[in-house]
C-alpha cells in the first residue's frame, strides 16, 4: 500500500509487555497540509495536548506513534517526554520539531519509557520506506487482533488521487468527536481548513456511529495529512473537488470504523441498531445509541438470546419520545415484537437464527415520526472481561 509523498516504518522498542512491533514513524517527504480531531474526554493524554498545539499551524511532516503506553495522567513529565521524543525524531529527520505529531496508546498512568523510544528511533528513521504502511498499522495495535487499513483511488478533476488510512482500536470505543488512533493520508493537494472540514463531516457517519463498550479514551486522535503529490489544483474552497475528496474520505473512514467494531474485544457477533420512525433526529440518535450501549442487550446477543424486552427497556430510558404500544422490533427481516407485544415462540426462533449468523441488523420502528439513525456495535462476551482484567498484569 503506497501513498505518494509518504514513507513509513515500525520497530519493536520493548514498550508492549507482550513484545512485538510497538513504535511507528510516518513521514511526509515535505511539510504536508494537516488537520486533526481529538478526544472529548476531559482527561487528555500528553500527546493529545502537544499535537493539538502543533496542528494550529495546519502543517505536519511526521507522526510518531507508540503502543503499550498511553502517556496519560503522567503530569508535566509526560508532556516533557512527548516533546523530547518528537524532538529526537525531528533531529533524525532533519525537520522542525513543530512538524512532528506524537500519538500514544496503551496503559494509562504509567510513565512513558522515553529512553526505549530514543534508543529505537535511529533504526526506525533508517527503515522508512514507501511500502511500510502495513507494518506501521501493526505497530499501533494494543488488544487488536488484526491491523485495520483501507485504501481508495479515484480521479478528481482528471488527476488520480490516493487516499488511505489505518486505525487502531478494539476496546475503549465510544467516541464523541474522534476515536482511538486513526491516521489518514492522501496525495491530494488540499488546504488544511478543507481537511478539517472534511474530517468533521466524515466522523458522524463513521467513527461517531460505532460503540464497543461505551468508554471514550484519553488518547483518541484522528489525523489527516495531504502531501499534494498528485499535483491537482489546490482544493481550498467548497465545490465538486471538495465534495469528491469528502466522499473518498467517508468511504475509507467508514471502512475503518466497520473493521474496529468487527474486532471489538472478545466480540463474536456484530450488529447494527437501526431506529426508524422517530419524532426528531435527536430522538432517533438517542434511541439507537442507548440500545447499542446497553450491557443487557449486548450480553443477550452474546448468548443468542432473543430478549427483546431488554431493547424496550433501553428505549424507555433513552429520552426519546414514543408510545411503547406502537413499537415494532425486528431481527433482520423477522418481526419479533409488534405494537410493543411479543409475536410468539416461532418468531423468536427465526430471530435467534439471525443472531447466530454473526452479523445482522436490529430494526426498531417507533412510529412516532419520520426520522431515523443507527449505531454499529458488537456483543459483550466473557472474553471482553478476560482481556480487560489482565490488561496490565
Amino acid at each position: 500500500m503506497i501513498i505518494p509523498g509518504f514513507r513509513f516504518a515500525a520497530t519493536a522498542a520493548g514498550i508492549k509487555k507482550a513484545g512485538g512491533l510497538d513504535l511507528a514513524l510516518m513521514v511526509a517527504d515535505a511539510p504536508a497540509a494537516a488537520a486533526g480531531v481529538f478526544t472529548t474526554n476531559r482527561v487528555k493524554a500528553a500527546p493529545v495536548t502537544l499535537s493539538r498545539q502543533r496542528l494550529k499551524a495546519g502543517k505536519a511532516q511526521a507522526i510518531l506513534v507508540n503502543a503499550g503506553n498511553a502517556n496519560a495522567c503522567t503530569g508535566p513529565q509526560g508532556l516533557q517526554d512527548a516533546w523530547e521524543t518528537t524532538r529526537q525524531a525531528a533531529k533524525l529527520l532533519n525537520i522542525s520539531e513543530r512538524l512532528v505529531l506524537p500519538a500514544s496508546t496503551g496503559v494509562i498512568g504509567q510513565p512513558l519509557p522515553a529512553p526505549k523510544i530514543a534508543a529505537a528511533l535511529p533504526q526506525l528513521a533508517a527503515r522508512l520506506h514507501p511500502g511500510g504502511f502495513l507494518e506501521a498499522s501493526q505497530a499501533i495495535m494494543t488488544t487488536d487482533t488484526r491491523p485495520k487499513t483501507a485504501i481508495l483511488k479515484e480521479k478528481i478533476v482528471g488527476r488520480e488521487i490516493t487516499l488511505a488510512g489505518m486505525a487502531k482500536g478494539a476496546g475503549m470505543i465510544h467516541p464523541n468527536m474522534a476515536t482511538l488512533l486513526v491516521f489518514i493520508f492522501t496525495d491530494a493537494a488540499a488546504h488544511p481548513r478543507i481537511l478539517k472540514r472534511l474530517l468533521l463531516e466524515a466522523l458522524p457517519v463513521s467513527f461517531n456511529r460505532i460503540t464497543v463498550d461505551g468508554d471514550t479514551s484519553t488518547n483518541d486522535t484522528a489525523l489527516f495529512l495531504a502531501s499534494g503529490r498528485a499535483e491537482n489544483a489546490l482544493v481550498q474552497e467548497p465545490g465538486p473537488p471538495m465534495l469528491e475528496l469528502g466522499e473518498m474520505l467517508k468511504e475509507v473512514m467508514g471502512d475503518l470504523a466497520s473493521q474496529v467494531v468487527a474486532d471489538g474485544e472478545g466480540a463474536r457477533r456484530i450488529y447494527r441498531v437501526e431506529v426508524l420512525g422517530a419524532a426528531s433526529p435527536a430522538d432517533a440518535l438517542k434511541a439507537a445509541r442507548t440500545v447499542a450501549l446497553s450491557p443487557l442487550v449486548k450480553t443477550a446477543m452474546a448468548g443468542a438470546d432473543v430478549n427483546w424486552g431488554r431493547i424496550m427497556a433501553a428505549l424507555g430510558r433513552s429520552g426519546a419520545r414514543f408510545d411503547p404500544e406502537l413499537v415494532d422490533i425486528a431481527y433482520g427481516d423477522h418481526l419479533i415484537a409488534r405494537k410493543g407485544q411479543a409475536r410468539g415462540p416461532e418468531a423468536e426462533a427465526l430471530a435467534q437464527k439471525v443472531i447466530q449468523t454473526g452479523s445482522f441488523i436490529v430494526r426498531i420502528h417507533l412510529h412516532a415520526g419520520d426520522f431515523s439513525d443507527y449505531y454499529d456495535t458488537c456483543d459483550l462476551t466473557e472474553d471482553y472481561i478476560r482481556i480487560n482484567a489482565s490488561y496490565r498484569s
